[in-house]
């Protein structure tokens, strides 16, 4: 097995490779408005790195989300096209689990957020760092004060916000490595993984204006 996993969910550029036993090679760079200018030559320096060619590869593994729509489409349509190219499978990894994961968190409950912006968070309530109890949502902090009372939290959304989430703490961002561990130990489990298909959770910040007039030629 060696897996390439990737993610550009979250302000973070992560890249990793992951032979089924160990990580090989893992690069993150944090610039949340280049994703796509970094995140090919990033593919390349785990690859040189770890002394191996992109047909090595024999599974992808991306984050899903949730994220903003321009990022995370850069990391989903990149891994579907490795995918493609290759021809090997894309596994799809939710972008919360792998900092639930990372966070080392065994003794639950506790809260991932990340960053979505417009004074809002992505979360989800984990029992710990292998068990999400629910769907990821999109809410304003002020509103999840009483659901994550008391919980420990973790990632940017809740360094943010220190009076909804006062037991903040990190990793602030995804890796790779977290999410190509975790779709490791799944898939060694015989689980399924997700689609690799994005998970946005609200629409795009783009939209056509209201009572937009089409004028087409006579």
């Amino acid at each position: 097995m060696l897996l390439l996993a990737l993610d550009t969910a979250t302000p973070a550029v992560t890249v990793a490779l992951h032979d089924g036993s160990r990580v090989v090679s893992e690069s993150s760079q944090v610039d949340a408005r280049r994703h796509g200018e970094l995140l090919l030559p990033a593919v390349d320096r785990v690859l040189a790195d770890a002394g191996l060619r992109l047909d090595a590869v024999t599974g992808v593994v991306v984050g899903v989300g949730p994220g903003p729509y321009t990022g995370l489409r850069v990391g989903l349509m990149t891994a579907d096209t490795f995918g493609l190219a290759l021809g090997v499978p894309v596994h799809g990894v939710c972008t919360l689990d792998g900092l639930a994961y990372a966070s080392g968190i065994d003794g639950g409950p506790f809260v991932v957020a990340t960053d979505a912006r417009r004074k809002e968070v992505y979360w989800a309530r984990y029992d710990d760092a292998r068990t999400r109890t629910g769907e990821p949502a999109v809410d304003r902090p002020a509103d999840l004060a009483a659901e994550v009372e008391g919980l420990p939290a973790v990632g940017a959304g809740a360094l943010l916000y220190p009076d909804t989430f006062p037991d903040a703490r990190g990793p602030e961002h995804v890796s790779a490595a977290s999410l190509a561990a975790l779709a490791a130990e799944r898939l060694a489990a015989g689980e399924e993984l997700l689609e690799p298909r994005p998970l946005y959770l609200r629409r795009p910040d783009a939209q056509v204006p209201k009572n937009y007039k089409v004028v087409t030629p006579k």
